[in-house]
């Protein structure tokens, strides 16, 4: 069984059949997830059914694809309900996560690209970096407004000032007594009448630090169902508090830790390093932030949309969703005639075969009979657009919408995409793609390329695709967007890279990295008219040139040894592993390290001073231990080592991030005095 077949848990299910159990059944409950992860599954409509054994049954009963209350799982043992099979099987589905939600109207007075006030309900924007709902796609912005890239030096000794809290946990939860409608108690430094947050906010992010610093003190291994029923807890009680981003981020954070049990070949220790950071980072800000940071750290429960009038849409592609918690769908890309970036998409429980199936569906958006497909290749003609501030088109009841006659990426207006110099179109994207940036912060994190195909590269996650911007561009590489076998991607790479010096004109996302990358999404027709979508479509030899060019020799099929967005060419790499092998086996491990003063000297010999200086302090954090008067051992101070953890959580992204932009940039800056 795998947990794809499962419905997805509400979070507060998980966390109540936990807190039900025995201390004894406490302690079996991790075996049995793994035991029932082994189990055969059987789906009967809104009921799945797993076999415990040969004569015990586990049901649970979905409506609307998800588990909502604990009362819908039962077992057929003798010890129901007080047995441990319905908490494992809410360990072992995923996390329900919010789908795509009904379209928040737009009042009639509110203005033209004003948000409006956002329903409760349940968070659509998940932590950064993190793959659970991919839907999260960025905001709409005039493509050609974009500015060039700041040299690596300008963050490097700054960032952890300004990305990482100053000294403690800094938000120790308020005892006195408190209701979710008690007036908040000022701020430090806040201005009479500013925004603040309310006790209750403030006692349920000190839950989500307190429960996100155990994460680290254990590992993943020590991370099992009991600490994650305890984020799970923290996450439901901080939604229903408003703090819907710190919410999503710890829903992340579990949903990686059970993909790192699991052994899926999909996680990335560097993708629960993200969401760790954000979930700490957003919990600590609550304390302090006010006014409109406040609004960005609380998150939205829902996508606010904002009337955009009339619009003339172009189709540019479509691409398959499929998320690790078992969402499935697609997303289809179009341009206004103003360069504008929009998204059409439909997202819904069903993982792979749901994305492959739902493309050749209509799309949902006004009277238009146009399929997925088929819009991104067509037009649209919109009056009464409604649009949100990532981009997505709504599909209120007001909105129109007829099909109309696209163009081809190399017509107006789709042509002007292309002109915008690769280097401008990095930085814009990164303000995406930054693994801690503000919700809607950023741009489209697209980019779109004229390139000439040079051949295959090996990597220690496969190969990729090597390619020469043209134009005097630089040589990058693109790698599959999704490696899943049902869908195209791979396939399609595979046979772009047997013909190198074909021309093209593509479309990828932007991949954080030391040298210039891209998951690869969309491509010209090697060989004919039309384009091709890489997750959809599936080439052909026959649609390959049959013409080769030699690779030449400056670009042969070396690779970074380290695959993300560090590697062993910068001493940064250093402190980033150190942050990561917090995250896998925990402080105790990390502390039984000793001394990393010659990592921290390398480090300070590369420039890096700021580094340095946090390699020591998460090192001394880890392993230090009080005693008390007789000599016994002392509790760690989780707290503290999250601090210091944190700081160079954040500092590796932002450093990481400057010397991303300055790989794409032909030119860097040169470096001033100080």
């Amino acid at each position: 069984m795998t947990d794809a077949l499962l419905p997805s848990v509400a979070p507060e299910v998980t966390a109540s059949l936990v807190e039900d159990l025995s201390p004894r059944l406490r302690k079996r409950l991790d075996a049995a997830v793994a035991k029932l992860a082994a189990r055969p599954v059987h789906r009967d409509g809104d009921t799945v059914t797993v076999a415990v054994d040969d004569d015990t049954e586990l049901r649970l009963h979905a409506p609307g694809g998800f588990v909502a209350t604990a009362d819908a799982i039962t077992c057929g043992c003798l010890l129901a309900p007080a047995c441990v099979h319905r908490a494992a099987a809410a360990c072992t589905a995923p996390a329900a996560e919010p789908t795509e939600e009904p379209e928040e109207e737009p009042t009639a007075d509110s203005p033209r690209g004003q948000e409006t006030r956002p329903a409760q309900g349940q968070q659509t924007q998940p932590a950064q970096g993190q793959t659970a709902d991919p839907g999260t796609e960025p905001g709409a912005e005039r493509v050609a407004d974009t500015t060039a890239a700041s040299p690596p030096h300008t963050v490097s000794d700054r960032a952890a000032e300004s990305a990482a809290p100053s000294a403690g946990p800094a938000h120790e939860p308020d005892r006195s007594p408190a209701a979710d409608g008690a007036p908040p108690a000022p701020a430090p430094d806040a201005a009479p009448g500013t925004d603040v947050a309310t006790r209750a906010q403030r006692d349920a992010a000190a839950a989500l630090w307190s429960a996100g610093a155990a994460v680290l003190e254990a590992g993943v291994d020590g991370a099992g169902a009991v600490t994650q029923a305890v984020l799970l807890r923290a996450a439901h009680t901080a939604r229903l508090r408003q703090l819907h981003r710190a919410a999503g981020a710890a829903i992340s954070v579990v949903t990686l830790l059970r993909a790192a049990r699991a052994g899926d070949p999909s996680y990335r220790t560097a993708d629960l390093v993200t969401a760790l950071g954000e979930l700490l980072g957003t919990a600590h800000r609550v304390e302090r932030a006010t006014g409109a940071e406040l609004a960005a750290v609380r998150g939205r429960a829902r996508r606010p949309y904002s009337p955009d009038g009339s619009l003339r849409l172009y189709g540019l592609f479509t691409e398959p969703v499929v998320t690790d918690s078992g969402l499935g769908g697609v997303r289809t890309w179009v341009a206004g005639a103003d360069g504008r970036l929009f998204t059409v998409g439909d997202v819904a429980p069903g993982g792979v075969g749901r994305a492959v199936g739902v493309a050749d569906r209509a799309v949902r958006l006004g009277d238009s009979a146009v399929t997925h497909r088929e819009l991104g290749r067509a037009g649209l003609a919109v009056s009464g657009a409604t649009v949100s501030p990532d981009g997505r088109l709504g599909a209120g009841k007001n909105v129109k919408a007829v099909t109309a006659r696209g163009v081809a990426w190399t017509e107006a207006p789709l042509a002007a995409l292309w002109r915008t110099p690769p280097a401008r179109q990095a930085a814009r994207a990164l303000r995406s793609t930054a693994r801690y940036t503000e919700p809607a912060g950023g741009g489209s994190d697209l980019l779109f390329l004229d390139v000439e195909l040079l051949g295959a590269v090996q990597e220690p996650a496969g190969a990729c695709l090597l390619v020469r911007c043209e134009g005097g561009g630089p040589v990058l590489r693109l790698a599959a967007a999704d490696d899943e076998p049902a869908l195209a991607h791979r396939d399609n790479l595979t046979l772009l890279a047997s013909a190198p010096g074909t021309r093209l004109r593509i479309i990828g996302r932007m991949v954080p990295a030391l040298h210039p990358r891209l998951a690869l999404l969309a491509c010209s027709h090697p060989t004919g008219d039309g384009t091709v979508d890489l997750g959809l479509d599936r080439l052909s030899r026959a649609d390959i040139p049959a013409r080769t060019t030699a690779v030449p020799a400056a670009h042969g099929p070396s690779a970074p040894a380290h695959h993300g967005v560090t590697d062993t060419h910068s001493p940064l790499y250093l402190l980033e592993r150190r942050v990561e092998q917090a995250v896998t086996a925990g402080r105790a491990a990390l502390g039984m390290l000793g001394d990393l003063g010659d990592e921290a000297r390398r480090i300070r010999r590369g420039g890096l001073p700021t580094a340095a200086g946090l390699l020591t302090a998460l090192g001394a954090s880890a392993a230090e231990r009080g005693r008390d008067s007789f000599g016994r051992l002392l509790p760690a101070d989780t707290d503290g080592f999250a601090t210091h953890w944190l700081a160079a959580a954040r500092y590796t992204a932002a450093v990481s991030e400057a010397l991303c932009a300055a790989a794409w940039d032909p030119e860097p800056a040169l470096e001033r005095p100080a």
